[in-house]
């Protein structure tokens, strides 16, 4: 038997339209029976944070400060011509009236098609966030040595 191909992405970016792009090249390479894991790193751990909303996590001022800044899913902004947060929903608008799975919809594919979600250690550490911030999708939190080994044999795209 074949060992299935296996797809790596680094998510290393807070912005809507990369999470977008990171979340739909993962849902079609799982659902083409690839084997994907999404590691979110810095800025793309707000894609993964459990509470949505401005949030003063973490204990030192600078973690909290950043934390804060980030504000979950519910708040990307879009990477280009943001419009103080405006994009993002009229993209969203824009998305369903041309029948394309938005953010949500591909995250709810995502977990169907059995992506593995795992958060980086050492992101977590300096920005001073838990397990427990983040979704029950994130099943771990790993280092950047376990990562690799992971995916040895994967292709890796940094979004």
């Amino acid at each position: 038997m074949e060992a299935k191909e296996k797809l790596s992405i680094v998510c290393f970016s807070g912005d809507f339209d990369r999470a977008v792009a990171a979340l739909t090249i993962a849902t079609g390479a799982a659902a083409t029976n690839r084997e994907v894991t999404l590691f979110f790193t810095f800025w793309g751990l707000n894609i993964v944070k459990k509470r949505g909303g401005h949030r003063w996590t973490g204990r030192g001022i600078l973690a909290r400060f950043f934390n804060f800044l980030m504000g979950g899913r519910n708040n990307l902004p879009l990477s280009r011509l943001n419009f103080g947060g405006l994009s993002p929903k009229l993209m969203t608008g824009m998305m369903k009236a041309k029948n394309v799975a938005t953010l949500e919809e591909l995250f709810e594919a995502a977990k169907e098609l059995g992506i593995s979600f795992v958060a980086c250690e050492m992101a977590m550490h300096i920005l001073e966030l838990k397990k427990e911030d983040l979704i029950d999708e994130v099943t771990e939190m790993i280092g950047v040595s376990t990562f690799l080994d992971r995916s040895r044999d994967a292709k890796i795209i940094f979004i």
